[in-house]
This record gives C-alpha cells, structure tokens and sequence, in this order.
C-alpha cells in the first residue's frame, strides 16, 4: 500500500476552545489509485491532504508513505518527502512569477534531481504548452496556468499527488479539458493521486470516493 493514515486527529484553537477538525481517519491508497475527496466546506478536506503532504503536523495518529512514517518528521524531513515523492496542485496555481514556464515546470524536478528535458518537453507538449514555454505566468490564462502547475507537479515523478480543488477557478468547459489531461497523464506515470473536490462530476472520474462529514471519512 502506498499511503496508509491510521487515526490521525486534527484540531485548531477556536474562540472558545479547540475545534475538533478530524476526528479519527484511517484510509488507505495504492499504487495507481485515484482517490476523490468530497465534503461540505469546513469538513476537514484541505486539512487531511495537507497533513498528508507534510505541510502541517497532526494531534495524534500516523501518516506512512511507501512504508515510510512521515506524522513523527520534522520540517527538513517533511519538505524531503515532498521534494522526492509528493507533488501538490493547489488551486491558486502557486507558479513562480518570475520564472518562465519551463522554468516553473523544471523546478520541482530539478530540487528533486530528476529533471529530464525530454520528460519536461513531453508534459508541456501533452497539456498544450508548447507555444507558451517562454511565457511569464501573467502572460497566461487561468487555465493554462493550472496546466503548468499540473506539469511542475509530475515532471518531478512522485509516487503520490495531492491536488486541491485542481478546477476550482476554471470555467466548467477548461476545468473538464485540464481534468481529462491531468488523468491521462497520472495514469502514464502510474503515481496515485488523491484529489480534493466539490464537484460531482470531477469525483466521478475517480476511481473511487471518500465522503468527509464532521471530521470522520464515510
């Protein structure tokens, strides 16, 4: 099993008093899976994948990638795990604005040190990019930036990657072509992705689907 949560607890300070955020979550992903995760706003979504990306620290329980227990890490060995075997989508695309796009798709691979050329020429050419590669990030729509970021996260060939609400600022019709691009593409390197969405229509192209409600998994 690739990734393996047991228990994990998250909770923050609240006005009046701690808010219990996720209240016990086992789940499991393999190799190759991709995982939905749905839920209403507040229910814990974001929190869980950041855990899981190292980018915050849980109460209790245990987070283990490839066999490797990463919840007990501190900061250096967290951000080793991300450099080396978790890419992130966020919503906000989060490119470098002062590097061109193939700079910003080279850039996780090369902290990683895998950066290869003709895998980095081959993403951009299957997500479009091809004619845009000398680009700034402002010079580019929204939904071609998505597709850089969707480029820098599997040019750095994770085993694991986590997007959250990858669409969320796209229209419906470029959020459906970046999905279908970014599928086919995690499919091809054969990385697990487990994804964070509102959208019923994006979690059905998943192979499965996780409900959170009140901080439990159903």
């Amino acid at each position: 099993m690739l990734l393996t949560v047991n228990a994990l607890k998250k909770s923050y300070s609240g006005a009046e008093g701690p808010v219990d955020v996720l209240r016990g979550i086992d789940m499991q992903v393999a190799t190759g899976d991709t995982l939905a995760l749905t839920g209403e706003s507040g229910s814990g979504k974001s929190t869980l994948l950041h855990l899981i990306g190292g980018l915050d620290t849980a109460d209790s329980g245990s987070i283990t990638l490839n066999g490797q227990e990463i919840s007990s890490l501190d900061d250096a060995g967290r951000a080793m795990i991300r450099r080396k075997s978790v890419g992130i989508i966020f919503q906000q695309f989060n490119l470098i604005p002062s590097l061109d796009v193939m700079a910003n798709i080279a850039f996780q691979a090369r902290l990683a040190g895998v950066y290869d050329l003709t895998g980095a020429t081959e993403l951009a050419d299957a997500l479009g990019l091809s004619a845009q590669l000398k680009k700034f990030p402002d010079q580019l729509s929204g939904g071609q930036q998505q597709r850089v970021a969707i480029a820098r996260a599997l040019a750095a060939k994770p085993q694991l990657i986590l997007a959250d609400e990858p669409t969320g600022n796209l229209d419906e019709t470029t959020a459906s072509e970046v999905m279908a691009q970014m599928l086919a593409l995690v499919a091809q390197t054969g990385a697990a992705l487990v994804m964070v969405t509102h959208s019923p229509q994006l979690a059905g192209q998943m192979s499965r689907r996780l409900h959170l409600r009140q901080g439990l998994l159903a």
